[in-house]
Protein backbone atom coordinates (compact mmCIF):
# COMPACT_ATOMS: atom_id res chain seq x y z
CA UNK A 1 0.00 0.00 0.00
CA UNK A 2 1.23 3.43 -0.96
CA UNK A 3 0.37 6.71 1.30
CA UNK A 4 -1.18 9.54 -0.22
CA UNK A 5 -1.74 12.31 1.72
CA UNK A 6 0.01 13.55 4.81
CA UNK A 7 0.71 11.93 8.16
CA UNK A 8 -2.82 13.56 9.33
CA UNK A 9 -4.74 12.92 6.37
CA UNK A 10 -4.66 10.06 3.92
CA UNK A 11 -5.40 7.67 1.76
CA UNK A 12 -3.50 4.20 1.53
CA UNK A 13 -3.48 3.32 -2.13
CA UNK A 14 -2.47 -0.37 -3.89
CA UNK A 15 -3.37 -1.10 -7.45
CA UNK A 16 -6.91 -3.02 -6.72
CA UNK A 17 -7.68 -1.09 -3.47
CA UNK A 18 -8.00 2.49 -2.00
CA UNK A 19 -8.55 2.59 1.52
CA UNK A 20 -10.20 6.54 3.03
CA UNK A 21 -10.37 5.03 6.60
CA UNK A 22 -6.99 6.24 7.30
CA UNK A 23 -7.22 7.11 11.25
CA UNK A 24 -5.99 10.34 12.40
CA UNK A 25 -4.13 11.71 15.62
CA UNK A 26 -5.15 10.25 18.56
CA UNK A 27 -7.35 12.56 20.46
CA UNK A 28 -5.16 15.25 23.03
CA UNK A 29 -8.09 16.74 25.00
CA UNK A 30 -7.08 20.03 27.07
CA UNK A 31 -9.43 22.32 28.99
CA UNK A 32 -9.03 26.06 28.92
CA UNK A 33 -9.50 29.13 30.95
CA UNK A 34 -11.87 30.79 28.35
CA UNK A 35 -14.78 33.59 28.14
CA UNK A 36 -17.37 33.27 27.66
CA UNK A 37 -16.81 30.08 28.93
CA UNK A 38 -14.43 27.57 29.41
CA UNK A 39 -13.63 25.14 26.15
CA UNK A 40 -12.12 21.68 25.78
CA UNK A 41 -10.35 21.31 22.54
CA UNK A 42 -8.58 18.39 20.46
CA UNK A 43 -4.76 19.82 20.09
CA UNK A 44 -4.96 17.07 17.60
CA UNK A 45 -7.20 18.75 15.58
CA UNK A 46 -5.84 22.39 16.65
CA UNK A 47 -3.40 24.75 14.70
CA UNK A 48 -2.16 27.97 16.07
CA UNK A 49 -2.31 31.02 13.02
CA UNK A 50 0.49 34.01 13.72
CA UNK A 51 -0.77 36.92 12.00
CA UNK A 52 1.52 39.66 10.42
CA UNK A 53 4.31 39.62 13.25
CA UNK A 54 6.76 41.42 10.72
CA UNK A 55 9.37 44.19 10.58
CA UNK A 56 7.30 46.35 9.20
CA UNK A 57 4.38 46.39 11.40
CA UNK A 58 6.76 45.61 14.29
CA UNK A 59 10.07 46.95 14.13
CA UNK A 60 12.37 50.14 14.34
CA UNK A 61 12.67 51.60 10.61
CA UNK A 62 9.21 49.65 8.95
CA UNK A 63 6.54 50.83 7.38
CA UNK A 64 4.52 51.73 10.86
CA UNK A 65 7.76 53.26 12.33
CA UNK A 66 7.97 55.16 9.20
CA UNK A 67 4.67 56.60 9.22
CA UNK A 68 4.79 58.11 12.52
CA UNK A 69 2.68 55.21 14.16
CA UNK A 70 4.16 54.06 17.57
CA UNK A 71 5.19 50.13 16.52
CA UNK A 72 5.74 49.03 20.09
CA UNK A 73 2.57 47.92 21.43
CA UNK A 74 2.74 45.18 18.22
CA UNK A 75 6.26 43.65 19.76
CA UNK A 76 4.14 42.65 22.93
CA UNK A 77 2.99 39.12 21.53
CA UNK A 78 6.80 38.20 20.97
CA UNK A 79 7.65 37.02 24.57
CA UNK A 80 4.46 35.30 24.39
CA UNK A 81 4.81 33.38 21.81
CA UNK A 82 8.54 32.45 22.41
CA UNK A 83 7.29 30.35 25.41
CA UNK A 84 3.39 29.00 23.85
CA UNK A 85 5.24 27.76 20.28
CA UNK A 86 7.56 25.68 21.73
CA UNK A 87 5.11 23.87 24.22
CA UNK A 88 2.48 23.48 20.72
CA UNK A 89 5.09 22.03 19.01
CA UNK A 90 5.67 19.28 21.38
CA UNK A 91 2.46 18.24 21.20
CA UNK A 92 2.62 18.59 17.56
CA UNK A 93 0.14 21.18 17.19
CA UNK A 94 0.99 22.96 13.83
CA UNK A 95 2.39 26.50 13.65
CA UNK A 96 1.22 28.31 10.83
CA UNK A 97 2.56 32.17 9.73
CA UNK A 98 0.26 34.03 7.91
CA UNK A 99 1.75 37.01 6.62
CA UNK A 100 1.64 39.83 4.28
CA UNK A 101 3.52 38.88 0.90
CA UNK A 102 2.68 40.95 -2.20
CA UNK A 103 3.83 40.73 -5.69
CA UNK A 104 6.06 43.31 -6.81
CA UNK A 105 4.01 44.05 -9.19
CA UNK A 106 0.94 44.63 -7.01
CA UNK A 107 -1.42 43.14 -9.19
CA UNK A 108 -2.93 41.24 -7.02
CA UNK A 109 -3.85 44.46 -4.84
CA UNK A 110 -7.25 46.20 -5.77
CA UNK A 111 -7.12 50.03 -5.82
CA UNK A 112 -8.94 50.14 -2.70
CA UNK A 113 -6.86 48.62 -1.10
CA UNK A 114 -4.24 50.68 -2.22
CA UNK A 115 -5.59 53.97 -1.01
CA UNK A 116 -6.44 51.67 2.65
CA UNK A 117 -2.31 52.54 3.07
CA UNK A 118 -1.94 55.79 0.86
CA UNK A 119 -4.88 57.98 0.71
CA UNK A 120 -3.30 60.86 -0.99
CA UNK A 121 -1.84 58.65 -3.83
CA UNK A 122 1.88 60.25 -2.38
CA UNK A 123 2.55 58.36 0.75
CA UNK A 124 5.03 55.30 1.37
CA UNK A 125 1.77 52.62 0.65
CA UNK A 126 1.75 49.02 -0.34
CA UNK A 127 5.17 48.18 -2.23
CA UNK A 128 6.71 51.58 -1.74
CA UNK A 129 10.27 51.87 -1.05
CA UNK A 130 10.96 52.98 2.75
CA UNK A 131 13.85 55.63 2.78
CA UNK A 132 15.46 54.04 6.15
CA UNK A 133 15.69 50.39 4.37
CA UNK A 134 15.31 50.49 0.98
CA UNK A 135 12.58 47.74 1.34
CA UNK A 136 9.81 47.57 -0.33
CA UNK A 137 6.39 47.71 2.03
CA UNK A 138 5.07 43.86 2.91
CA UNK A 139 6.93 43.07 -0.43
CA UNK A 140 7.06 39.15 -0.45
CA UNK A 141 10.48 38.08 0.45
CA UNK A 142 11.47 41.98 1.43
CA UNK A 143 12.87 42.78 4.80
CA UNK A 144 9.36 44.98 5.91
CA UNK A 145 7.69 41.41 5.36
CA UNK A 146 10.04 38.98 7.15
CA UNK A 147 8.73 38.18 10.48
CA UNK A 148 10.68 39.65 13.43
CA UNK A 149 14.39 38.59 14.12
CA UNK A 150 13.16 37.90 17.88
CA UNK A 151 10.51 34.83 16.59
CA UNK A 152 11.99 31.62 15.78
CA UNK A 153 10.61 29.56 13.31
CA UNK A 154 10.84 26.26 12.62
CA UNK A 155 11.43 23.98 9.24
CA UNK A 156 8.54 22.36 10.43
CA UNK A 157 6.01 25.18 10.52
CA UNK A 158 3.73 26.64 7.58
CA UNK A 159 3.88 29.76 6.17
CA UNK A 160 1.39 31.21 4.07
CA UNK A 161 1.93 34.84 1.75
CA UNK A 162 -2.01 36.55 2.15
CA UNK A 163 -2.57 39.82 0.67
CA UNK A 164 -6.00 41.44 2.26
CA UNK A 165 -6.67 41.66 6.19
CA UNK A 166 -8.10 38.11 5.73
CA UNK A 167 -5.63 35.37 5.50
CA UNK A 168 -8.61 32.82 3.92
CA UNK A 169 -9.25 35.53 0.49
CA UNK A 170 -7.45 34.54 -1.93
CA UNK A 171 -4.98 32.22 -0.32
CA UNK A 172 -4.48 28.34 0.32
CA UNK A 173 -4.78 29.00 4.01
CA UNK A 174 -8.32 26.71 4.07
CA UNK A 175 -7.08 23.79 1.65
CA UNK A 176 -3.78 23.59 3.71
CA UNK A 177 -6.10 23.63 7.06
CA UNK A 178 -8.38 21.07 5.97
CA UNK A 179 -5.97 18.69 4.63
CA UNK A 180 -4.18 18.79 7.90
CA UNK A 181 -7.59 17.50 9.61
CA UNK A 182 -7.85 20.73 11.21
CA UNK A 183 -11.17 22.15 13.23
CA UNK A 184 -10.11 24.19 15.73
CA UNK A 185 -7.90 27.54 15.77
CA UNK A 186 -5.70 29.46 17.97
CA UNK A 187 -5.26 33.35 16.53
CA UNK A 188 -1.99 35.24 17.60
CA UNK A 189 -0.56 38.11 16.45
CA UNK A 190 -1.37 41.86 14.86
CA UNK A 191 -3.51 44.07 14.88
CA UNK A 192 -6.09 41.98 16.91
CA UNK A 193 -8.82 44.53 15.70
CA UNK A 194 -7.57 44.16 11.77
CA UNK A 195 -6.11 41.38 10.12
CA UNK A 196 -6.31 39.07 13.23
CA UNK A 197 -9.78 39.73 13.95
CA UNK A 198 -10.78 39.69 10.40
CA UNK A 199 -9.31 36.30 9.51
CA UNK A 200 -10.48 34.94 12.59
CA UNK A 201 -14.18 35.85 11.70
CA UNK A 202 -13.76 34.61 8.26
CA UNK A 203 -12.74 30.91 9.64
CA UNK A 204 -15.79 31.13 11.66
CA UNK A 205 -17.70 31.75 8.62
CA UNK A 206 -15.95 28.64 7.40
CA UNK A 207 -16.96 26.24 10.52
CA UNK A 208 -13.81 26.59 12.07
CA UNK A 209 -13.69 26.84 16.15
CA UNK A 210 -12.26 30.24 16.74
CA UNK A 211 -10.14 31.18 19.97
CA UNK A 212 -8.23 34.29 20.25
CA UNK A 213 -5.15 34.26 22.74
CA UNK A 214 -4.96 37.69 24.51
CA UNK A 215 -1.74 37.86 25.18
CA UNK A 216 -0.47 36.68 22.41
CA UNK A 217 -2.10 39.87 19.83
CA UNK A 218 -1.55 42.85 20.13
CA UNK A 219 -2.51 46.24 18.08
CA UNK A 220 -1.54 49.41 17.78
CA UNK A 221 -4.73 51.08 17.37
CA UNK A 222 -6.44 52.80 20.09
CA UNK A 223 -7.67 50.61 23.21
CA UNK A 224 -11.04 50.63 21.96
CA UNK A 225 -10.72 49.36 19.22
CA UNK A 226 -8.91 46.62 20.81
CA UNK A 227 -11.95 46.34 23.37
CA UNK A 228 -14.84 46.10 20.73
CA UNK A 229 -12.80 43.41 18.75
CA UNK A 230 -12.47 41.30 21.86
CA UNK A 231 -16.09 42.05 23.07
CA UNK A 232 -17.10 40.88 19.41
CA UNK A 233 -15.12 37.97 19.33
CA UNK A 234 -16.83 36.33 22.45
CA UNK A 235 -20.28 37.49 21.50
CA UNK A 236 -20.28 36.52 17.79
CA UNK A 237 -17.63 34.36 16.74
CA UNK A 238 -16.15 32.26 19.64
CA UNK A 239 -13.94 32.56 22.58
CA UNK A 240 -11.04 34.34 23.92
CA UNK A 241 -8.19 32.49 26.23
CA UNK A 242 -4.78 33.25 26.62
CA UNK A 243 -1.44 31.48 25.72
CA UNK A 244 -1.03 31.41 29.74
CA UNK A 245 -3.99 29.11 29.99
CA UNK A 246 -2.58 26.88 27.38
CA UNK A 247 0.74 26.57 29.23
CA UNK A 248 -1.15 25.89 32.33
CA UNK A 249 -3.71 23.34 30.77
CA UNK A 250 -0.36 21.32 29.30
CA UNK A 251 1.09 21.34 32.94
CA UNK A 252 -1.80 20.22 34.44
CA UNK A 253 -1.55 17.14 32.29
Amino acid sequence: MHVLGNRRRHWLVSKDHVDMTAAGPKPKRITLEAEPQRITVDLARTAIIVVDMQNDFCSAGGWLDHIGVDYTPAREPIEPLNRLLPALRSEDVPVIWLNWGNRPDLLNISPSLLHVYNMTGDDVGLGGILPATGSAVLEKDSWGAAVVDELVIEPSDIRVDKYRMSGFWDTPLDSILRNLGIDTLLFAGVNLDQCVMTTLQDAVCLGYNGVLLRDCSATTSPDFCREAALYNIKQCFGFVSSGGAILSALRAG
